[in-house]
This record gives C-alpha cells, structure tokens and sequence, in this order.
C-alpha cells in the first residue's frame, strides 16, 4: 500500500506544468550557462579574475576576533552554507553560522572542528521569514562583537539561505514563504547589517547566492504584490517553479543595485557586492519533492556531467567572497573563479531601482509592525 502511495504521489507530481518547467527549462538554462561559461574560457582571455587568495587584509587587528576577518553565513545548517562555512574557516575568517536549527547548527559546528581544530566559529538562530528574528540577531550579534572586545563591524556578508516549497506556505507577516527566505529575508538582513559592514576599518563584502534559473523569467513587475508573494498565493495551482525563479532573479537586481548605491555613497566606498551561481548542486533543497523524482533528476545531472557535490559547488561561493575588493557588480558562476553576464532583465537598471523602492517600503511596514 505504502509503494502505491508513493507512485501515486509521483505521477501525480510530474502531471504538472510546474514540474515540467523545472524539468525542461531549469535543465536548458544550466545547460546554457554552461556553454556560456566555456565559451567565455575558451575566447575571453580576462573571464577568469579570480585564482585563489587570502580573505581581504586578514591581519587587521581593529576589525577582527583572534586577527581574523569576521563572515556572516545564512542557510549554514546544511548544504551549501555549512561546506562555505568549513572552507571559509580554513581560509582565515573567523566565521558566524546562522540558521533556524540550533541542534542542526551544533551538529555543524561539531563536525567542522573535528576536521579543523583550529576553526574560529560562533553560531546564531535565526528565522529570516520574520524581521523580528532578523533584528533580534542584528542586536545579538552585535552584543556578541561589543562583549569580546572586537571593532563593531563585520567583513563578510552571505546570502545563502533558500529553500524550494512546492506548497503554499504564508509568513506571519501574510508574505509567501519562499520569496520571504530567498528574496526579503536576504534584503532585511543585509539593510540591518549594512551599518556594521559600513564600519569595517577594510573593505567589507555581500555575497548573494542566486541560481541560473532566472533565466527562466522574462518580465517581472516590481510592485508590492509580485516581490511579497501575495499575488502567488491566489493562483489555483502553487506555482513554486516559478516563484524560485523570481526570487533569484531578485536577488540579482538587488545585488547590482547595492552595488550602484555603494558606488555613490561615500561611507559605503569600500563595500562591494557580487552575485553567486553555484549551478547544480547535490543539497537537501529538493526534499519536497518526491524522492524518486529528485533521485531520478539527480542521476540524469550527474550523467550530463552538470551535477556538483556541496564542496565542490561551494567554489563560487569561495570565489565571490575571496576576490579583491575591488570587484563588485559581477556575477560568478561555476566556481572556475569566472564571471558571466546574467539576464538582461537582471541588468534593467529601472526594474532594480523600483524593486528597490517597494523592498524598502516592505522593510519599513515591517519594522512598523514589529
């Protein structure tokens, strides 16, 4: 009975027009990705700006914990964030894990220090579909710097957090769930922390996780409704599919756009924001698909050659946080330390400023009604 249930569950999941797109198009658009990048290693001498390094001026005492840079890291219960975490604690950042499981973080924790003793770690809770947590960890981590002594700055932010619901799920706050973790979450935490990155005696850095499937959308408004994900929640059928691809695409228009303004502002001079494309990656974010189905997906990636393992999909992430300081605005996909152009919708520079304005009023209501 319990195999028929499962067959069931399956067939009926691949009788939808969302799993179809992920399906065909997702595939498409990693596949292009991917030509894109060979073609750029293959003509473009100057793709490739990065080839490894140390963090960003490591020995400064006034901004560091034991002399080591400070990095935030969303979504560092599993995946994608705790491999960034293990690799950026052997690079000489003094990393700060944050996730919504406090047994998940210490089980992370515990297996980063028994294979580098020397890690420097702390760990933080925190919910990012509500501002209330978001600004509650702000405090903490703050308090946290003040207590031991450090500079009141932190050196690297990453938006890593996100997850794929292919059912409906509503905040507190009556947003979408999924665009209130991939896209909201990541913008409030970033306005929140924005004066401790401001702070830093050296350049400080963002460093937002996107995804190749933002290809994927080709008109998006910018208004209230689109960017909270209440206008999702009146279709008949959950189109999860396509809201993933609308809050990566988000998160690249917030990006350039936080790169733009960090341009103008003369305290945010040293502040510098880049995008990051991981591609494939063999993570825990299909678990609400039925396994068979994200199994069989996988199998066929893995096939194609286009399928990473969370340490080696982490490279990007790698690379967007080492490179100099002096790069921003760019979007680094694949972990060959390249970078490529996105989407040209991702570049609309009016589409990044009015998302900017209705982000900023959602932050503003939120912090209104927390």
């Amino acid at each position: 009975m319990k195999v028929l249930e499962v067959v069931t569950e399956a067939f009926q999941f691949i009788c939808t027009v969302q799993f179809w797109r992920m399906a065909v198009l997702w595939t498409l658009s990693l596949i292009f990705s991917f030509l894109k990048l060979f073609s750029h290693t293959l003509f473009l001498s100057k793709s490739k700006i990065y080839s490894g390094g140390s963090p960003q001026e490591p020995k400064s005492k006034a901004a560091t914990l034991r002399g080591l840079p400070i990095c935030v890291i969303t979504g560092a219960t599993s995946g994608l964030g705790a491999a960034a975490a293990h690799a950026l604690s052997k690079e000489g950042f003094y990393v700060v894990l944050v996730g919504r499981s406090s047994e998940l973080l210490s089980k992370v924790l515990s297996d980063i220090r028994s294979q580098n003793n020397d890690a420097c770690l702390k760990a933080f809770q925190l919910d990012l579909s509500s501002l209330k947590s978001i600004i509650k960890f702000k405090s903490s981590i703050h308090h946290w710097l003040i207590d031991s002594n450090i500079h009141p700055s932190i050196q690297l932010l990453i938006n890593n957090a996100g997850i794929l619901a292919t059912s409906c799920r509503i905040t507190s706050e009556g947003y979408d769930q999924m665009m209130a973790i991939n896209y909201i979450g990541a913008f409030c935490l970033t306005k929140v922390l924005l004066p401790l990155l401001e702070n830093s005696p050296v350049p400080s850095r963002v460093v937002n996780v996107s995804s190749f499937t933002h290809w994927n959308v080709w008109d998006m408004p910018a208004d209230r409704e689109t960017v909270s994900g209440t206008c999702f929640l009146k279709s008949r059928c959950y189109p999860y599919a396509q809201i993933y691809e609308f809050s990566k695409l988000c998160l690249l228009l917030f990006t350039y756009e936080l790169h733009r303004q960090a341009g103008r502002a003369e305290k945010s001079h040293h502040l510098s924001v880049v995008a990051v494309d991981p591609g494939a990656v063999k993570t825990n974010i299909m678990r609400e698909i039925p396994s068979c189905i994200s199994q069989m997906a996988y199998i066929v990636l893995n096939i194609l050659g286009l399928l990473h393992s969370s340490e080696t999909g982490v490279r990007a992430i790698v690379d967007g946080a080492l490179a100099p300081p002096e790069i921003s605005g760019v979007y680094f996909f694949g972990g060959s330390g390249c970078c490529l152009k996105s989407s040209a919708l991702s570049h609309n520079v009016k589409l990044a400023e009015d998302l900017w304005v209705t982000s900023c009023d959602l932050f503003q209501e939120l912090q209104l009604a927390s």
